[in-house]
């Protein structure tokens, strides 16, 4: 196992730049991790791991194609873009298929659109959601943070591994729309025409969440063949994007 002494050394360069770069993750195809947890949920579910960098010893077998690479925990520290880092990052290729540009894919299962869902955090807490509630597929809009950012990955607790992500741009959408989905809108407001969560039907619709602050886009609003609301206190404005994904998923999975 090499062992590497300097920040300088070209898998720390290009680690760094991972952790700090979107439009680098995006041009080489690539995303870091960090953690063992994390790390032990990607060799479990399959993920194409492309290099280690340890400061310990990695209680489970890797991939044979993976590289191992041995650093003291200060060099980890100082690479890893996350709080309260811990002693192993590793470097993964993002899935093929979390990229296609296939429409008629997953078209008539429950799936979640995030549109404009820029915060990490929120973004990796309802793709571990969507894990847990089987829903089809997260779909993301250009304005919703990186899948693959390391704040959403951790969020996300390894389903980022096990569930399915897909970006996709309007023409996408309506390319969806055009094979026969239909699209439901989660309303931050009760207006004319929406209606309560509870009366609608989700089970094989894409549920379409926009940010807390501006809900959905207009592009988005005119997709949507109904829009819905969750009742909540009149006093309370609306709801964290996460908590209201949940909420709407749970009953999407009651429903089914």
């Amino acid at each position: 196992m090499e062992k590497i002494t300097s920040r300088r050394n070209p898998l720390c360069v290009h680690i760094k730049k991972l952790g700090a770069d979107r439009g680098y993750r995006e041009s080489c195809g690539q995303f870091l991790c960090d953690g063992i947890k994390l790390l032990e949920e990607a060799v479990t579910y399959g993920a194409e791991i492309i290099a280690v960098l340890t400061a310990s010893n990695v209680p489970f077998p890797l991939p044979v194609d993976a590289k191992v690479y041995r650093a003291d925990r200060s060099i980890i520290s100082s690479l890893s873009p996350l709080k309260n880092a811990q002693d192993t990052l590793f470097t993964c290729s993002v899935p093929k298929d979390n990229t296609d540009t296939d429409t008629q894919a997953y078209a008539h299962v429950t799936q979640i659109l995030l549109d404009g869902v820029q915060d990490p955090g929120n973004v990796g807490t309802i793709i571990r959601t969507a894990n847990a509630f089987a829903i089809g597929c997260v779909l993301l809009t250009s304005g919703c943070a990186d899948p693959y950012n390391p704040k959403t990955i951790r969020a996300s607790m390894g389903a980022v591994f096990r569930q399915r992500v897909r970006r996709m741009d309007l023409s996408g959408l309506k390319g969806l729309k055009a094979g026969g989905a239909r699209f439901v809108g989660a309303a931050t407001s009760a207006g004319e025409g929406c209606i309560d969560l509870s009366c609608a039907a989700l089970e094989g619709a894409i549920i379409a969440i926009g940010s807390e602050g501006r809900g959905l886009s207009e592009s988005v609003l005119m997709l949507c063949d109904e829009t819905v609301t969750i009742p909540i206190a009149p006093e309370c404005e609306s709801l964290n994007a996460a908590v209201a994904a949940a909420i709407i998923m749970w009953e999407a999975r009651r429903q089914s």
